[in-house]
């Protein structure tokens, strides 16, 4: 029966146990993540076979206004389960490189890290350090994978097993999985589907390498798509000037965080879900019960049809000429709607959050907060 030499020079059956009829042991992992996301995969290999030595996170960050300390998700796991914990706030640090060649890891596996891993870390591990990324690479390289795909108005995503190199998400692709995009999908719910498609994943790649059955692949030099630069909490404020189904992808893509907002009488309103309505033709008047949820990408043709004009939709035969009003305009107001003019179509509002307040549904927001036609957000 033909034998394998672990870098740590024990010899181990290919049927799992030493020649002695012991079980072989357990390769070694450490692992770098920071989010939720990475806290999922780690939570897999925790459970899996492979024993993760250690584990490599962001520092803890000040929480709110009473300066405690927020300890990321991956730390508290880790914690939870008794594994080692590292907050470097370098990684390349030559100290935090050497206590990584003392642990001998066969795999690193890293995960929405938050941080550039060197080269010198890089040819540590006897089986190189793998990348958990959630996109289809080469598409969406960079921190917010999850959310552009969201905001560009992709059909599908996915996870990508990769080698790493010394570039931005460019190693070779070992492995992939494709996931379909739902149409009401948020970065939250796209995050909960793609970490357990992400965790087995990674513990198929990972045994198909030690297998030697893995076939990495060189990725493309350019993306498809442009850079995911990470988000910030001025991310997610609204400019009504976009046409109203790139709002609507906005608002959900960055649900939960940063979330979009816009500005009300100088204060902040937070916009958790909004649909699109149908707008008028030109000289059309739709009234409020005539309006229609409208198929985002039949605005994107009407839109791209009027080369992105702002068409106004005459909810009332009373109102003014329609190119008179502007995007951001609160154009319909009743017990149940807040519909806005966006600077393509027309946006109805339908969860908010007022400035130091709860979560709402529009009709509870519209009972307390008084609202009128003409009003402009974003000011």
């Amino acid at each position: 029966m033909k034998k394998t030499k672990r870098r740590t020079s024990e010899i181990v059956m290919e049927t799992g146990e030493h020649a002695a009829g012991q079980p072989a042991l357990q390769h070694q992992v450490v692992f770098m993540g920071t989010p939720d996301f990475a806290s999922g995969i780690l939570e897999a290999l925790i459970q899996s076979e492979y024993h993760v030595r250690a584990v490599f996170t962001q520092p803890d960050r000040p929480k709110g206004r009473g300066k405690g300390v927020q300890f990321s998700p991956v730390k508290e796991t880790a914690m939870r389960h008794g594994i080692e914990v590292y907050q470097p706030v370098k990684i390349r640090q030559e100290e935090n490189v050497e206590l990584l060649r003392r642990l001998h890891p066969d795999f690193i596996v890293v995960a929405a890290f938050g941080q550039i891993i060197p080269q010198a870390i890089l040819d540590i591990p006897a089986y190189g350090c793998l990348n958990v990324h959630a996109s289809l690479l080469p598409a969406w390289r960079g921190a917010a994978p999850i959310q552009w795909s969201i905001i560009s108005g992709d059909s599908e995503t996915g996870v990508t097993i990769m080698k790493m190199n010394a570039g931005l998400d460019t190693g070779d692709i070992i492995s992939q999985e494709a996931v379909r995009i739902r149409k009401d999908e948020t970065g939250g719910s796209l995050f909960d589907r793609l970490m357990p498609v992400g965790a087995e994943l990674l513990l198929r790649t990972m045994r198909e390498i030690e297998a030697g059955r893995a076939v990495p692949r060189p990725q493309p030099e350019k993306s498809t798509t442009p850079y995911a630069s990470m988000l910030t909490k001025k991310s997610g404020l609204v400019d009504w000037t976009r046409r109203a189904d790139e709002i609507e992808r906005m608002i959900r893509g960055l649900s939960p965080w940063p979330s979009a907002y816009t500005f009300e009488h100088g204060k902040m309103l937070k916009i958790w879900r909004a649909e699109v309505v149908r707008p008028a033709t030109d000289g059309e008047a739709v009234s409020g019960r005539e309006q229609e949820k409208m198929n985002p990408e039949a605005v994107q043709e009407l839109c791209v049809h009027k080369q992105d004009t702002v068409q106004q939709a005459v909810l009332d035969s009373r109102d003014a000429d329609a190119n008179s009003v502007g995007a951001g305009t609160i154009v319909r107001v009743t017990k149940t709607e807040l519909v806005v003019q966006t600077g393509c179509g027309l946006l109805s509002l339908l969860e908010l959050q007022p400035e130091g307040k709860k979560r709402m549904a529009v009709d509870a927001f519209l009972r307390g907060y008084r609202q009128s036609e003409g009003e402009r957000l974003g000011r």
